[in-house]
C-alpha cells in the first residue's frame, strides 16, 4: 500500500494542478510544487502544521464546513477562495475523494486554477464587445468569402448578416479605384500582414461613402492564411470637413475663386511648363478704379456685391484653362498659359483679352434698384523661362499703376525700366524712415494773405532735405509716407512742431494774431486716438487752440458721421477746419452743410486755369458763392498770377495763397518778410 500511495503522490507531482492531502482533522499530510506555489509556503510549513482551512477565506471556510465530506461519500466539489501567503486571493475549484484502497483516514483533494478559466471568459466577452463596436466589422476566410459580419457592418453599408455571407468584399466596390489600386493593397497584405487606407466604398441603397479600412491576416501555426479580419469606420463627414478647410486654404471666401496662394502655386507650375515648352505666358494684374468711393457711400456689403460680380464677368471672359484669382480687396489676377512661342503674338494676345476684360468690367453694375460705374486697371507682364512667381506678381501689379497715373482704365504692359523706378521706390522708403528716425524734416510755412493784403498766418509744410541736401518733393515722398504708418509719424510731427511755433508766436506783438494751417491724412483722421492726440498735443504745448486751423481732405470726411464727431470734439475747444482741395472730390452740397467748416480751400488746378479754362472759373465761382452761403471762409490756393488775384477779388474770395504771395520758407525768411511788411506799414 505504501509503495501504491507513493507512486501516486509521484504522479501528482508532475500534474498541471493543485493536490494535497488532509488526514481526518484537516490538516496537511501531503501537497505539491504547484499548490506550494500558489500559497506560498514551503513543505516544511505546512505538512504537519496547516489546515486546508487556514488558506480559505471566512466565506469559504463556513461553505467547507457545510459540506464536510461524508466517509460514505466518495466525491465532493466545491468553488472556494485561498488566501495566499501576500494576501492576494485566488478562485479554485475543489474536488475531493476518499481512496478506500489507500488509507481511508486520508483525504485527497484536487485544486484547479479558475482565474485563468475567468480570464478566458473576459476575454471572450471583450473580443464580442470588440466585434459588436460601432466600427463595421467582416471576417473571411482565405479565399476572401465573407463568414461574419458585425451589426455596425450592417448599419453602415445596408446589407443584412445573411446578405454579406458568402459574398466577398467587393460587394461593397464603389467603381471609383482602379485594378491597379486593389492590386497594390493585396499586395502590401500579403507581404506585411495588414493593410489601412482610405477607400470608396457603394452601400446597398447606392450611395458613395469614403471609409478607413483596416485588413490583417490571421495565419496558422505553419504562417498559411486562414482568415482575413476587416474593421472600418465611416469618415465621410470628416473627409468632407477636411476638403472644405483645404478648399478654403486655397480660395477667396467671398468670391470662391483661387486666392494668391493658389494663384502663385499654379504661377509656379505655369512656369515649370513654360521652361520645357518654350511657350509665352502672362499674367494680368487687374485693379478696380474708384472702388473706394462705392464701399465708402454705398456701404461694404454692396461693395462686396460688385466683387462677386466682378469675379462672375472675369470667369466669362477668359478662356478655358486660364486661372482667375482674387488677391485681396478690389486686386484679381489672371493667369494665361501657353500663348505662342513668339513675344510679340504672346503679347498681343494677352493685350486683346486684357482689352476685353477691361471692357467687360466698365458695363454698368446693376444691383437692386441701383446703378454702378466701375472701371478697372489693368497691368500686364509675360513670362517664358527666366522669371519667378513672385517678380512676375510685382512686375503685373508695377505695371497696374501705370494705368492708374496714365488716367485709370486702361492697361500697360511691365517695362523693365518699371523695375529701376520700383528699386527706386524701395530705397526713398527706406531713407524716410531713417529721416523720421533722425529727425531731419523741416516744416516750412507759405503765408496766406487776406483781402487788405495782410499776412493772415501760412500754411505749415513737411519739406525733406536728404541726404546730398537737396529737397525731395512732397509729391513724391508724401505718397510713399501713406502707404506705411510712417504717415502717422509725420503727421503727430508736424502738429507738435506747428504748435510749438505757434506758442513761440503768442509772445511777440507781430505774430501773436497768426494762425497756423496743418494738414491732417486720411489715415491719421480715421485714427481711434485722433481726437485725444490732438488734445494733448494742445495741451503739452500750451498754445492757443483757436490758432490751430486743421485742413482735411473730401475723401477724409466720407465717413460723416464720425467726422462730425471728432471735428465737433475739436472744435468745442476751439480748433477750426478748413477743407482742402475742394472740389476735386466727392463732397455734395448735403454733405457740407453736415460739417462743422470754418474754411473751403479752392483747389490750385482749378484757379491755374482761371483765364484759361471758362469752365474752370466758373467752378471757382460757385465754390466762393457756396461757401458764402454756408457762412464759410473761401481760401484760393495756388494764385500766381494778378489777373487770377482780380478774378478771385473779383468774387468776393477772402484769402488767398500761392506764390504771387510768397513760396513755402523756413520760418525764419517768413519772420523776415513779416517785419518787412511791418515796415511798409506807416
Amino acid at each position: 500500500m505504501l509503495a501504491i500511495e507513493s507512486e501516486i503522490g509521484r504522479m501528482f507531482e508532475r500534474v498541471p494542478f493543485g493536490c494535497h492531502t488532509l488526514d481526518a482533522e484537516g490538516t496537511y499530510q501531503s501537497i505539491n510544487a504547484l499548490e506550494l506555489a500558489w500559497l506560498g509556503y514551503t513543505s516544511e510549513e505546512i505538512i504537519g502544521k496547516k489546515k486546508l482551512t487556514d488558506f480559505l477565506t471566512p466565506a469559504s471556510q463556513e461553505k467547507l464546513h457545510a459540506h464536510t465530506l461524508d466517509t460514505a461519500a466518495a466525491f465532493l466539489a466545491l468553488k472556494l477562495e485561498l488566501v495566499r501567503r501576500d494576501g492576494g486571493r485566488m478562485s479554485i475549484s475543489l474536488s475531493a475523494l476518499t481512496h478506500p484502497s489507500c488509507d481511508p483516514k486520508l483525504c485527497r483533494a484536487l485544486i484547479f486554477d479558475q482565474t485563468e478559466t475567468r480570464a478566458l471568459q473576459s476575454e471572450r466577452k471583450v473580443s464580442a464587445a470588440v466585434f459588436e463596436s460601432l466600427a463595421g466589422m467582416f471576417i473571411t476566410d482565405r479565399n476572401q468569402r465573407i463568414l461574419q459580419v458585425n451589426q455596425s457592418f450592417t448599419e453602415l453599408t445596408g446589407y443584412t448578416a445573411q446578405e454579406a455571407q458568402g459574398q466577398t468584399p467587393r460587394l461593397l466596390s464603389s467603381g471609383r479605384h482602379t485594378k491597379g489600386f486593389y492590386q497594390a493593397m493585396w499586395a502590401a497584405l500579403m507581404e506585411h500582414g495588414t493593410w489601412n487606407g482610405e477607400i470608396w466604398n457603394r452601400r446597398k441603397n447606392g450611395e458613395i461613402f469614403v471609409e478607413w479600412l483596416s485588413i490583417s491576416t490571421v495565419t496558422d501555426l505553419s504562417g498559411a492564411v486562414t482568415h482575413y479580419v476587416g474593421s472600418f469606420i465611416d469618415i465621410t463627414d470628416s473627409k468632407r470637413a477636411q476638403d472644405q478647410i483645404a478648399y478654403m486654404a486655397y480660395h477667396d471666401a467671398l468670391t470662391q475663386l483661387p486666392n494668391r496662394r493658389l494663384l502663385l502655386d499654379r504661377l509656379n507650375q505655369a512656369l515649370a511648363t513654360a521652361r520645357r515648352s518654350s511657350l509665352h505666358g502672362a499674367i494680368l494684374f487687374i485693379d478696380l478704379d474708384n472702388f473706394k468711393h462705392i464701399n465708402d457711400t454705398c456701404g461694404h456689403e454692396t461693395g462686396d456685391r460688385v466683387l462677386v460680380e466682378t469675379a462672375n464677368r472675369l470667369r466669362n471672359a477668359v478662356r478655358e484653362g486660364d486661372s482667375v484669382a482674387r488677391l485681396g480687396g478690389d486686386e484679381f489676377a489672371i493667369l494665361l498659359e501657353d500663348l505662342s512661342s513668339e513675344r510679340m503674338e504672346s503679347a498681343a494676345k494677352a493685350g486683346q483679352l486684357a482689352e476685353k476684360i477691361r471692357a467687360v468690367l466698365a458695363q454698368p453694375y446693376l444691383l437692386g434698384n441701383y446703378q454702378f460705374h466701375c472701371s478697372a486697371s489693368i497691368g500686364v507682364d509675360l513670362y517664358a523661362h527666366t522669371e519667378t512667381a513672385t517678380d512676375l506678381l510685382q512686375h503685373a501689379d508695377l505695371a497696374m499703376y501705370q494705368s492708374k497715373k496714365a488716367g485709370r482704365n486702361t492697361l500697360r504692359f511691365f517695362d523693365p525700366t518699371m523695375q529701376t523706378a520700383l528699386s527706386q521706390h524701395i530705397a526713398m522708403k527706406n531713407e524716410l524712415r531713417q529721416a523720421i528716425h533722425q529727425r531731419q524734416l523741416r516744416l516750412f510755412f507759405q503765408p496766406q494773405i487776406d483781402h487788405r493784403r495782410h499776412i493772415i498766418g501760412a500754411e505749415a509744410l513737411v519739406r525733406w532735405p536728404n541726404s546730398n541736401h537737396d529737397m525731395v518733393s512732397p509729391t513724391e515722398f508724401i505718397p510713399l509716407a501713406e502707404e506705411s504708418d510712417m504717415i502717422l509719424q509725420i503727421g503727430q510731427w508736424v502738429l507738435e512742431t506747428a504748435c510749438i511755433q505757434l506758442k513761440a508766436w503768442e509772445n511777440r506783438p507781430l505774430t501773436r494774431h497768426l494762425r497756423l494751417s496743418i494738414n491732417v491724412s486720411a489715415k491719421q483722421f480715421h485714427q481711434s486716438d485722433f481726437v485725444a492726440m490732438v488734445k494733448q498735443v494742445v495741451a503739452d504745448s500750451g498754445v492757443n487752440p483757436a490758432l490751430i486751423k486743421l485742413e482735411v481732405t473730401e475723401s477724409v470726411v466720407l465717413k460723416v458721421a464720425d467726422a462730425i464727431t471728432k471735428m465737433d470734439a475739436l472744435r468745442a475747444i476751439g480748433v477750426h477746419f478748413a477743407m482742402d482741395d475742394f472740389g476735386t472730390g466727392y463732397s455734395s452740397l448735403s454733405t457740407l452743410t453736415k460739417l462743422p467748416l470754418n474754411q473751403l480751400k479752392i483747389d490750385q488746378s482749378f484757379v491755374r486755369n482761371i483765364g484759361l479754362k471758362p469752365t474752370d472759373a466758373v467752378i471757382v465761382q460757385t465754390i466762393i458763392a457756396m461757401a458764402h452761403m454756408l457762412n464759410i471762409e473761401a481760401i484760393a490756393e495756388g494764385v500766381e498770377t494778378e489777373e487770377q488775384l482780380a478774378f478771385l477779388e473779383r468774387h468776393g474770395c477772402d484769402c488767398f495763397q500761392g506764390f504771387l504771395f510768397g513760396r513755402p520758407v523756413p520760418i525764419e525768411e517768413l519772420e523776415a518778410q513779416l517785419v518787412a511788411r511791418a515796415a511798409l506799414v506807416p
